[in-house]
């Protein structure tokens, strides 16, 4: 959704933009099974998370969603100016 509101791309173009920037297939992208193995390997954060489990999530997944889709997150954004990043 984010690219379709910042890039104002359609949900196909942002489906395949996605997977382009994971370098999976768009099979890959909504096999839910897939995606877990997937955000768990990069850091990107899981859906689903038990409370003690070490998983990224919150700033530092959002971090790594925004570098490896090459988008702007407002809250990355706000965190990166006000620890002096930016």
């Amino acid at each position: 959704m984010r690219l379709q509101l910042d890039k104002k791309m359609k949900i196909n173009e942002a489906k395949e933009y996605v997977a382009r920037k994971l370098n999976i297939t768009l099979e890959e992208l909504v096999d839910v099974v897939t995606m877990s193995e997937l955000r768990e390997e990069r850091g990107i954060g899981l859906a689903h998370v038990e409370p003690n489990a070490e998983a990224n999530m919150g700033m530092e997944a959002k971090f790594r969603i925004a570098e490896i889709l090459d988008i702007e997150i407002n809250s990355v954004e706000k965190f990166k100016k006000r620890a002096g990043l930016k």
